[in-house]
């Protein structure tokens, strides 16, 4: 059985946990990170912002729940947040091959073949958790068989330009048009759109936006570093001269700064978890929210025009931004998380509220 085929996680300061395989086996490269949540597994190997990582997940049983059908509605998966699996290969404690869920399809074994990602289990999640909240964010690699492969760092490509779609897709038929950029858009996103009397215009994080008709503008979620999408800087930067409301979500936040003049920094960490407590800037108004970014803005660098909407409680950094006087705002966290927490859905009702004022 795969189960009990040896395989190795090595990290670059040589650190090696030996597991056994659950998925395909083969060797494979990329940066390890870890995720919090207890639940919602099918959502994050789904969430194209794990693109060309090995996400390590916390929770000691993994699998328990198997994998939910192909259902689709408005076009988009039920279950998932994407149409593939992004993540480069996946380490857990304890995994399950007899899942019981009254909508599972298959085992989460099963999945990760059917997509050619390595799997491996019986590793000491904490030990490896503890390594990486002391060293920060490292490379790494999953070694099948003595196949050894050389390190990969994903942040020195542009990872959204391999998530993002290649052709302009409409969902829905609401009577407010939303054009949204996709730098690898979690379905959520539009399904939040779509229940809010909305037309989503999804269209490649590099289209020349100038000659699309929209009644708001909204930058998704993305994996990588915000600065190799040079392309949706400028477009944003052209996009603030009409006035029209924008909102962007996680990698769309870091654009936004970058698009008004201010600096972006990789994080040591990382934010990934669905627990992250961020208050909203002036107020005493604090939110539980679901994260998976290992960027931020620098708010030293924030033009005098812009300002804070969120900060982090933990370790302070920038959460979101609003523009003083112009209808734009961002979010660094997911108002749209899935699974969870929604304390933040309110956000998109912020801005449909603003379309529709403007739409006036």
């Amino acid at each position: 059985m795969s189960q009990l085929t040896p395989i190795k996680l090595i990290l670059e300061d040589g650190t090696e946990f030996i597991g056994k395989s659950f998925g395909y086996n083969k060797s494979i490269s990329g940066e390890v990170v870890f995720n919090t949540a207890m639940t919602g597994y099918p959502e994050s190997l789904t969430d194209p912002s794990y693109k060309g990582q090995i996400l390590v997940l916390t929770y000691p049983l993994i699998g328990n729940y198997g994998v939910p059908n192909n259902d689709k509605e408005n076009d988009l998966h039920k279950f998932y947040e994407s149409y593939a699996l992004h993540i480069s290969g996946l380490v857990i404690s304890d995994y399950t091959e007899d899942y019981s869920h009254w909508n599972a399809d298959k085992s989460l074994g099963q999945w990760l073949k059917e997509f050619e990602i390595p799997g491996i289990f019986g590793i000491d999640t904490r030990a490896l958790t503890k390594i990486l909240r002391e060293k920060g964010t490292m490379l790494g690699k999953i070694i099948y068989k003595d196949e050894d492969i050389p390190l990969y760092d994903p942040n020195k490509v542009n990872l959204v330009d391999q998530v993002s779609i290649s052709e302009k897709k409409i969902y829905g038929n609401g009577k407010y048009k939303i054009l949204l950029i996709d730098c690898g858009v979690k379905n959520n996103i539009i399904r939040n759109l779509i229940k809010r009397d909305a037309t989503v215009i999804q269209v490649p994080w590099n289209w020349d936006i100038s000659k699309e008709k929209y009644d708001g503008l909204f930058i998704s979620n993305g994996p990588g570093d915000p600065k190799q999408c040079s392309v949706t800087i400028n477009n944003l930067s052209d996009a603030y001269k009409k006035d029209i409301p924008i909102y962007g979500i996680c990698l769309g936040n870091q654009l936004m700064a970058l698009a008004a003049g201010a600096d972006t920094y990789k994080l040591k960490y990382g934010h990934r978890s669905h627990n992250q407590p961020v208050i909203q800037v002036g107020t005493n108004n604090a939110y539980i929210t679901s994260q998976n970014h290992g960027y931020a803005i620098d708010n030293e660098t924030l033009p005098a025009e812009w300002e804070p909407l969120f900060i982090n409680l933990n370790d302070d950094t920038n959460e979101g931004v609003k523009h003083k006087s112009k209808p734009y705002f961002s979010s660094q966290f997911h108002p749209e998380a899935s699974s969870g927490p929604t304390d933040t859905e309110f956000l998109f009702n912020h801005f449909m509220d603003t379309v529709k004022q403007y739409k006036k």
